[in-house]
């Protein structure tokens, strides 16, 4: 595997998340061998944390900070199916990693929360989409969010990695996680404010990993 390391950047301009610098490359590491492997990252979050699941599946899907053209192959069968308009396609088109954000599927949340048990929202997607060797991300900034615990506990089952992402005391996710990034603070709006500037580190790791 290529050397990757967290961005200077990030922790001059937030250092206070220096505690979780060794957490962060390890994240990075694993969702890079998890893509690598052919595997797929899923996430998963209440509120906040819910629009920072969109945020990061958005940061991954297409190009953040480096271009991303898709491959020759595609480029190729593109201008072949779709003549002129295909060509437009592949000049336009980037590469992404296969992530899902959890929270977006509105019809199916409420059917689970409905039909089975409202704390099963997560799981149940967990337990359809997981495979052995992919990984979930789930954020909770108390670490004791009832449904991410159980989308957890799913990802156990299906033997994939799990990365939670929480406030200073990890809460019960502490004991459940393959690797915890607990920033400092306890107050939810403050945990949420370095959550952010994590996991666009953790994207560009990523990024830089593949496309640099």
């Amino acid at each position: 595997m290529k050397q990757i390391s967290v961005p200077v950047e990030l922790l001059r301009r937030y250092p206070e998340l220096s505690v979780v610098e060794v957490e962060i490359d390890r994240a990075a590491q694993s969702i890079i061998k998890c893509f690598e492997a052919g595997g797929k990252l899923l996430i998963c979050g209440n509120g906040g944390s819910s629009a920072d699941s969109d945020h990061i599946a958005g940061e991954l899907m297409k190009g953040f900070e480096h271009k991303r053209p898709v491959d020759d192959l595609l480029s190729k069968q593109l201008s072949a199916k779709g003549g002129e308009r295909g060509k437009y396609i592949a000049t336009k088109l980037q590469q992404g990693f296969p992530v899902i954000s959890l929270n977006t599927q509105t019809a199916l949340i409420t059917a689970v929360a409905n039909d089975i048990d409202p704390d099963l929202i997560f799981a149940q997607q967990v337990g359809v989409y997981g495979r052995k060797g992919d990984v979930l991300l789930a954020i909770s900034t108390s670490g004791n969010s009832r449904n991410i615990i159980d989308a957890i506990i799913t990802a156990m089952a299906r033997e994939m990695h799990v990365i939670g992402m929480t406030g200073e005391t990890g809460g019960s996710m502490k004991s459940l996680c393959d690797i915890l990034l607990n920033v400092p603070g306890t107050r939810t709006s403050a945990v949420q404010e370095l959550h952010l500037p994590m996991y666009h580190a953790i994207c560009l790791m990523i990024e830089n990993y593949f496309f640099n």
